[in-house]
């Protein structure tokens, strides 16, 4: 089952938090490019976080960027345990 994707903004820091879990140690961390980086679960290599550093000013500038992973995302009904 899918999980809910949990957003967060670090405004002193300028970074955008795309959360499927809570960070962990033993995660792998991978740089994409563009100021992105995942942090991998270390068994399956699943994308578990991202991170999108200087979000504000990529907002400003209306710079489109491309975060280079694949998935699928469906509503998840109110009541539903994920």
């Amino acid at each position: 089952m899918g999980k809910e994707m949990k957003f967060s903004y670090d405004r002193e820091a300028d970074i955008l938090y795309i959360n499927f879990t809570e960070p962990y140690a033993g995660q792998e961390t991978e740089e994409l490019g563009d100021d992105v980086i995942v942090r991998l679960n270390p068994e399956t290599g699943i994308v578990e976080n991202m991170e999108v550093l200087f979000f504000s000013t990529r907002l400003l500038r209306n710079d489109m960027f491309r975060i280079p992973v694949a998935g699928e995302i469906h509503l998840v009904q109110p009541g539903v345990d994920l």
